[in-house]
């Protein structure tokens, strides 16, 4: 299959036309609008990063093969209605029973996205080709400035971000602000790094991680208040009434929250499928101490887990603050 027939295809699994109209579909997962790989060793190596994600699931054994067959990410552990994948034995994923649920509406609370980091630039391409001979689905492709991304939803809604990070002395930032944007992505370099002719993706590789959350919820305030003040993270792109985009360390963002379909939503039912917890795997305990006290000074109940405590932002979604390096 030369780049042609690869970029032809891909095009097809997100069911558009043409880069541009694919684009259109990126500017819907990430909101963003026109204006080498820094790899997963800096978005994971910050004070705090993203561990970690557990979904709710209707069809476990349905959800399993995708994540290892398109994603390829291993299955580590199966038992008590659980599925744990990850990649050389680090556990990213948990896919846990939940028969009997209910589809989580796309106008509450709820996942918006997962995004996996892939290490380098030449394992985004070589996943887009494995994307195009697997036929794979689609939904959109976008260059944000920072980072190249590709996106796709599971079997059962779930969206998904598959991306690879510029290199961040690349990144442009002025008064603490970084540039992201969503423009047109340029597939047919990417592709150049890899053959085209075979799939020659075998599997996640060694350093993917999930990079960055990305979370609907009712009301940015709200958000902030509980991510960026009791958590500790730190604003990326200013003061946006629509969406807030935060990290640790200088990152482009590990978590980012919007409120484009889920304005006004209130509690989440955890009865339903999608999200169930995400981790902030945190490098000092002294973090976790300040960042549990801190949500105790606002009467938010912290709980113990193994490892480090969990708590419930504004919506119910569980977020876990566990210590160690990622």
């Amino acid at each position: 299959m030369s780049i042609v027939a690869t970029r032809r295809a891909l095009l097809g699994l997100a069911g558009a036309a043409s880069l541009s109209a694919a684009m259109a579909g990126a500017v819907r997962a990430e909101g963003g609008s026109s204006t080498a790989s820094a790899g997963p060793g800096f978005a994971n190596g910050t004070p705090v990063s993203i561990g970690a994600a557990a979904l709710r699931v209707l069809r476990r054994d349905t959800m399993t093969a995708f994540y290892r067959d398109a994603i390829g990410l291993s299955l580590l552990a199966e038992a008590d209605g659980r599925s744990v994948l990850g990649v050389d034995g680090i556990p990213l994923l948990t896919l846990i029973d939940a028969p009997d649920a209910s589809f989580e509406p796309p106008t509450q609370a709820g996942l918006f996205h997962i995004a996996f980091l892939m290490p380098e630039r030449r394992d985004l391409a070589q996943w887009l080709v494995h994307a195009a001979y697997t036929r794979v689905p689609l939904s959109g492709f976008a260059d944000h400035n920072v980072s190249e991304a590709v996106y796709l939803d599971d079997p059962e809604g779930n969206g998904l971000e598959i991306y690879a990070d510029r290199p961040a002395d690349r990144w442009e930032w002025k008064d603490g602000v970084v540039t992201m944007g969503t423009h047109q992505l340029d597939m047919d370099a990417i592709l150049d790094l890899t053959t085209t002719e075979r799939d020659t993706y075998r599997g996640a590789p060694a350093g993917l991680r999930i990079g960055h959350i990305h979370l609907r919820v009712g009301d940015i305030p709200a958000g902030r208040g509980f991510y960026e003040k009791a958590l500790g993270l730190a604003s990326t792109r200013g003061d946006r009434r629509d969406a807030a985009f935060l990290s640790s360390g200088g990152y482009h963002h590990h978590v980012a929250l919007n409120v484009w379909n889920s304005a006004g939503a209130g509690r989440r039912d955890p009865r339903s499928t999608g999200l169930d917890w995400f981790s902030l795997r945190v490098r000092e305990a002294a973090i976790v101490e300040a960042q549990s006290a801190r949500l105790a000074a606002g009467g938010l109940a912290v709980t113990p887990v193994e490892n480090g405590v969990e708590a419930l932002d504004p919506w119910g979604t569980r977020v876990r603050l566990l210590s160690g390096a990622a």
